[in-house]
């Protein structure tokens, strides 16, 4: 049956798909940052538990280094801080990629259910078959 759909509406189908690869990218990238985030807020809750004279060490690669208290909670803080802008952006990121999918698949229902009948309220003016300058 997709066959018989006009141009536009595969068009649309087509964006349709490539929204939902994005959101799908977006949510698993939401999602890494949101374990990434927790694990860094936990370290973090975890450093205020130990003495600040504990001998301390920092992976770097694959070697421990020995690092010092306040350095190893100032990169906490720093990574959480970034963790959480990160976060933000990416729900933002989501929200828009949400918005953007619910109105171009408005738009297709709208094309598929009104769009074969003459005078269809959705446009502004075309009264041709199609015409070019119709989507810019």
């Amino acid at each position: 049956m997709q066959g018989n759909l006009p141009p536009e509406a595969q068009e649309k189908i087509e964006e349709l798909q490539d929204l939902q690869d994005s959101a799908q990218q977006v949510a698993a990238q939401k999602q890494q940052a949101e374990s990434q985030l927790t694990d860094s807020q936990t370290a973090l809750d975890e450093l205020d538990e130990i003495d600040t004279e504990t001998t301390m060490y920092r992976e770097v690669g694959e070697l421990l280094i020995e690092t010092e208290y306040d350095e190893a909670k100032d990169d906490l803080e720093d990574k959480v801080s970034s963790l959480e802008v990160r976060v933000e952006t990416l729900e933002k990121q989501e929200s828009r990629v949400q918005e953007q999918f619910e109105e171009l698949q408005s738009e297709l229902q709208e094309m598929l259910s009104g769009g074969g009948g003459p005078g269809g309220a959705g446009g502004p003016g075309g009264m041709g078959p199609g015409g070019p300058s119709a989507g810019g």
